[in-house]
């Protein structure tokens, strides 16, 4: 039966609301109880076991009368059962599958190739002693440039935030995205003046390094994701706001949450050597960590 068949079909026994009683209240209130109905059914299973004739009976009895509340809710707040559906199989696609590589967008292949982030390349971290006394992290491409200031992990507690490029770099391996590694590789795109300021320039950057430090803090409670496969649907829901008004807003949260998962094994093995070199590669969506 479809959703909509089965909406207007349950609207049929819909009482109407009587006297100054909200009409949404009780549709609210008898789902909450079957969702307990439900519950109480299932807590039934446990106790007489899976195989109880009456057992998956009663679940579908309970599970049918919760759906009727949702159509009647649904009804009340003038919305379409088969929009709720879809609406919650796009959300659990966007959660939990990554983007088809036949439907990835490429953000730089209509530029120069000195504009585009490379294919495949090596960044390499060194550890450098300062005069007074720090060591501080120094980044360098593959060509032996310099990439970006020499980096510290700027607190007071020495959390190796100092090797948090690799997040960055994990960004445009896994997203074809990343304002700061544009930078730091040297392939903003100026040739579009338009797209260097709004997609590549400052805003953006900040916006890069602010989801970075975002991620940081949360990762900080959750053992750097060690041994951990998935982060909090929140999480990924602010970066989908702030990141709204750029082009990797196209991508999926599922496709996030790969990044942050490569950046973070990455920036394990960094921390663990204190040192190293990352191979990136676009194709494969991966970053390597290659010991010093």
């Amino acid at each position: 039966m479809h959703l909509a068949r089965y909406q207007e079909a349950a609207l049929k026994t819909l009482q109407p609301a009587t006297g100054d009683i909200d009409p949404v209240l009780v549709p609210l209130l008898g789902l909450m109880g079957e969702t307990g109905s439900v519950i109480s059914a299932y807590k039934k299973r446990l106790r007489d076991g899976a195989e109880a004739t009456h057992s998956k009976q009663q679940l579908r009895e309970e599970l049918g009368d919760a759906l009727w509340y949702i159509a009647a809710l649904a009804h009340r707040l003038d919305l379409s059962l088969e929009d709720i559906a879809a609406a919650s199989l796009e959300k659990a696609k966007d959660r939990w599958r990554a983007t088809p590589d036949s439907e990835r967008p490429s953000f730089d292949t209509a530029y120069p190739p000195h504009e585009q982030l490379p294919r495949r390349t090596i960044v390499t971290f060194t550890p450098t002693p300062q005069p007074d006394g720090r060591t501080v992290i120094v980044v360098t491409r593959e060509d032996g440039a310099t990439a970006g200031s020499p980096l510290t992990s700027a607190s007071h507690v020495e959390d190796d935030y100092r090797f948090h490029d690799a997040f960055h770099l994990a960004h445009a391996a896994v997203l074809g995205w990343s304002p700061v590694s544009r930078f730091l590789l040297g392939c903003k795109r100026r040739s579009r003046p338009g797209v260097d300021e709004a997609e590549d320039g400052g805003r953006a950057i900040a916006i890069e390094e602010g989801i970075s430090a975002l991620v940081f803090s949360y990762a900080s409670r959750h053992h750097y994701f060690e041994n951990v496969r998935h982060v909090d649907h929140e999480l990924l829901t602010t970066i989908d706001h702030m990141t709204a008004h750029l082009e990797v807003s196209v991508l999926r949260a599922a496709d996030w949450e790969k990044a942050i998962m490569v950046g973070y094994e990455a920036w394990r093995q960094l921390r663990k050597h204190g040192a190293g070199r990352l191979e990136l590669d676009l194709d494969a969506q991966t970053l390597s960590f290659l010991e010093p």
